[in-house]
């Protein structure tokens, strides 16, 4: 076991280290590429950071308003029906948005009924089996410039669909 903690301390500077090293051997301006991929770097966060703002207030005014509520409430007949929770509902809603506030929602699914419970389980694989569509979208497409999505946001929704069962089955299947 202490092998591995020492193994996980020195890696990230023996890396630091062989990339530098490697690109001195290789009679490269290590500090001057450095700087400049951080300006590279920089530029795209100052292009994308409009949306990440407006998905960032969207999100907000959704849980803050109550309306994630509701629509957990009023979809929860059809979602109870196939097996899936109402109570989760809100939770698939944010999870395709915003990684950060879905944790928010999970933490107070785990308050209210446990990290044990059935809902709590079924929460914690949703998390891992779904991804931030519109987020990674978004950022990445505008980050590359790309206009035409063609068929992804079609394919990560059913892929997110597939996770959100897979969440579904696995719970209900998994012995404790």
């Amino acid at each position: 076991m202490k092998i591995l903690i020492f193994l996980s301390e020195v890696s990230i500077p023996l890396i630091l280290f062989y990339i530098v090293g490697f690109g001195i051997l290789m009679k490269c301006k290590v500090y001057e590429e450095f700087v400049k991929g951080a300006k590279d770097g920089l530029k795209t966060v100052v292009g994308i950071l409009p949306t990440l703002i407006g998905l960032m207030v969207a999100v907000g005014v959704l849980r803050a308003s109550g309306f994630l509520d509701m629509l957990g409430e009023n979809l929860g007949y059809l979602t109870s029906a196939v097996g899936f929770p109402s109570e989760l509902v809100p939770l698939t809603v944010i999870r395709m948005f915003s990684s950060s506030a879905a944790a928010g929602l999970v933490l107070d699914i785990f308050k209210e009924f446990g990290t044990d419970s059935q809902i709590g389980l079924t929460a914690s694989i949703l998390m891992s089996c779904t991804e931030t569509i519109f987020y990674t979208v978004s950022v990445y497409f505008i980050a590359a410039k790309v206009n035409k999505t063609r068929y992804t946001i079609a394919g990560a929704l059913f892929a997110t669909f597939a996770g959100i069962f897979m969440s579904v089955f696995l719970a209900a299947n998994l012995k404790i």
